[in-house]
């Protein structure tokens, strides 16, 4: 049994991942190979600022590498949305009850957060409390600011 935890993708976060993938093994791996092949032939390895700065990329890059190929053998995408009840994969829209402001969020796996595009982690606290609901259901939310109430509007 593994120890790394399930990750949860949309259809695009996988493809986002699988071409991040794909240019760091095909475009920047290469580039770096030569860019110490270059290094090498400028002489002395111990006082050579080009090798260090093309040494720390490459173990930058082969780290990136790692982690991306761990997280697509631990994926699971997303690809039957339903509805009905918010889940992984839906955009919701939910109206803070305080002040009956309306916010829409897409709701992701933690990899694909993004709260400047209103992608929201299902393991943040608004996605907690209402994960697994339905329209019309008023949740509360806890946060580190204190706890406020949520009713879900609209679930695409």
């Amino acid at each position: 049994m593994s120890n790394t935890k399930e990750i949860y993708l949309t259809n695009e976060g996988l493809e986002n991942l699988k071409s991040e993938l794909d240019e760091l093994k095909n475009v920047r791996r290469p580039e770096v190979i030569e860019a110490l092949k270059e290094a090498r032939a400028l002489g002395d390895l111990s006082e050579n600022a080009e090798y260090d700065a093309a040494r720390n990329e490459q173990a930058v890059i082969e780290n990136r590498i790692k982690e991306i190929e761990v997280m697509l053998e631990n994926a699971t995408v997303i690809t039957d949305v339903k509805t009905d009840k918010v889940g992984i994969g839906n955009k919701v829209t939910i109206e803070y009850v305080d002040d009956n402001e309306k916010e829409e969020y897409f709701i992701v796996g933690s990899k694909e957060a993004d709260p400047f595009a209103n992608k929201i982690s299902n393991e943040s606290p608004i996605a907690k409390a209402i994960l697994g609901f339905k329209v019309g259901d008023v949740r509360s939310v806890d946060s580190p600011n204190g706890s406020y109430d949520v009713k879900i509007v609209e679930i695409c």
